[in-house]
């Protein structure tokens, strides 16, 4: 009798832990994107970096899927992230490399991953840099700030309104200046000087880091900015205390969600100008700030897989790895990034890197990372940040509203590790444009870019004449083939204006 109690107890017990694994295998997974800034292909560890150490991001590598063809849709900052959030290529919507004061270039009503995500039962967060404009034109800081992330899709965003390097030097929480004092109303404007405070060419005496006539405006915390700012001193950011306080806003999101499905987009300053590290990440690598910058962005993104795995989440969440784009050394400041670079080349065997139209520009570190579902491993599929958006509400089970994501294809497959088919083809942005297809790669000709771009001392893919690279045998595209292949340009050249012309072009649509 005693024993058939047993038997039947010990059943039950199997079929309450099968109940409970299945439940959690229906559970929407947790989802996080660690967005770096400016972080080139070869800046990490895995990739091959020299000079430094980057044991968080290995650690997701070895554990989880590292792509070695992985991209972002564009080579600078906003296109890249305005691409990623609503999987439409950047040129749709004219989003270039906006200035500290824009508008918001999202605007409300437009598809977002966040929005879909919302839709699908999940609290979402943003933070970190944004530099997607804010308001409607001329933003007054001193008031609630709209429309911004809650009005395409966040619930909760705690930002650096544009980058590092541009006015205003304050955090936007919620719509609102972070510890702002209503008596010191702050003042911005990038057309003329506002206020009485010196600048990085008045007073050079006062810059932690010389900065070239472009970052030369007003200065704070030691470092001059692009554009000018007076007023909302008690507000203003101190660059050290970035890793910290941008951090832990992300901890406190995640354990405030934790009962819940959540998503967080968390886009670092790092590696970005003014690389201006927390003093206990100086001299933590053989490179000098940047180096530094590469060891302190390592250790945020190890904050926040002990959090997952503190809370017992980092099984029911998919961590995606990236960066906006390709690498600079320098860009604008004197931090001896190109003197102290040494045997370490940031874009790897590839050209270019940030703003340019070459492998390197787009090419960037790219890890997905689920324990349990994610097998390790290292896979050479072409995909695309773009594709995160269909691919994601693939995950969860959302349906795309009709004109959302126009340029994303579902590839979540891919980028579990269950398939390595990846993109037949892609376009890559820069201020040219670059178009993928099997082996080949076309670039379309053109000039026109702007002044500063001349000093960055990248080959840009700038020029009068078109370009074509077959990159299975030339992948640091070296030899034009243009000439010797002139069929091939004309049909690649077809099929490019065939895209850029209706989103609908777009394989797999």
């Amino acid at each position: 009798m005693i024993n058939r109690f047993l038997v039947i107890f010990l059943l039950l017990g199997v079929f309450a832990c099968s109940s409970s694994s299945q439940d959690k295998a229906q559970q929407k997974p947790n989802i996080v994107i660690i967005y770096v800034d400016d972080l080139g292909y070869a800046d990490v560890g895995c990739y091959g970096a020299k000079g430094v150490a980057t044991p968080n991001i290995d650690r997701l590598a070895k554990e989880g899927l590292r792509f070695t063809d992985g991209h972002s849709s564009a080579a600078t900052c906003t296109p890249s992230r305005f691409s990623l959030l609503t999987g439409k290529h950047a040129f749709r919507n004219k989003a270039a490399i906006l200035p500290g004061d824009a508008p918001l270039v999202i605007r409300p009503g437009t598809p977002t991953i966040a929005g879909m995500l919302q839709k699908a039962g999940y609290k979402t967060g943003v933070i970190g840099k944004w530099h997607l404009g804010l308001g409607n034109g001329t933003v007054n800081w001193n008031k609630q700030i709209k429309p911004g992330p809650q009005e395409i899709g966040f619930d909760y965003s705690f930002l650096i309104p544009a980058t590092g390097d541009r006015v205003p030097t304050v955090y936007v929480e919620n719509q609102r200046v972070v510890g702002l004092d209503p008596n010191d109303p702050i003042q911005v404007s990038y057309a003329e000087k506002v206020g009485d405070e010196p600048t990085g060419l008045s007073h050079p005496q006062l810059l932690k880091m010389k900065a070239d006539t472009q970052h030369s405006q007003t200065i704070i915390n030691g470092v001059s900015r692009i554009g000018y700012m007076a007023g909302g001193k008690a507000a203003r950011w101190q660059d050290e205390d970035f890793p910290d306080i941008l951090t832990q806003k992300a901890k406190a999101f995640i354990t405030q969600n934790k009962e819940q499905p959540f998503f967080l987009y968390f886009a670092f300053q790092d590696i970005h100008v003014p690389r201006v590290p927390h003093p206990r990440f100086v001299g933590k690598s053989q490179m000098g700030p940047r180096g530094d910058a590469i060891v302190q962005m390592d250790w945020c993104t190890g904050e926040i897989v002990k959090t997952l795995e503190e809370l017992g989440l980092a099984q029911n969440t998919l961590i995606i790895f990236t960066s906006d784009n390709g690498p600079v050394l320098d860009d604008g400041y004197a931090d001896q990034a190109e003197i102290l670079v040494g045997a370490h080349n940031p874009s790897g065997s590839f050209k270019g890197g940030k703003y340019s139209a070459y492998e390197a520009g787009t090419r960037v570190p790219t890890i997905t990372y689920w324990p349990g579902v994610i097998k390790p491993g290292v896979s050479n599929a072409l995909v695309n940040q773009i594709d995160l958006y269909a691919s994601l509400a693939q995950l969860v089970g959302q349906k795309l509203e009709k004109d959302a994501a126009p340029d994303s294809q579902e590839m979540l497959d891919t980028w579990l590790g269950k398939t390595n088919k990846g993109r037949t083809e892609m376009v890559e942005e820069a201020f040219v444009l670059a178009l993928r297809s099997g082996d080949w790669k076309y670039i379309a000709p053109g000039t026109q870019a702007p002044d500063w771009l001349k000093n960055k001392k990248i080959a840009t893919g700038l020029g009068e004449e078109p370009q074509l690279y077959n990159l299975a045998q030339d992948k640091a595209e070296n030899h034009n083939l243009a000439q010797q292949h002139p069929e091939k340009v004309k049909e690649l050249a077809k099929r490019l204006e065939a895209i850029v012309a209706d989103p609908n072009a777009s394989m797999h649509k």
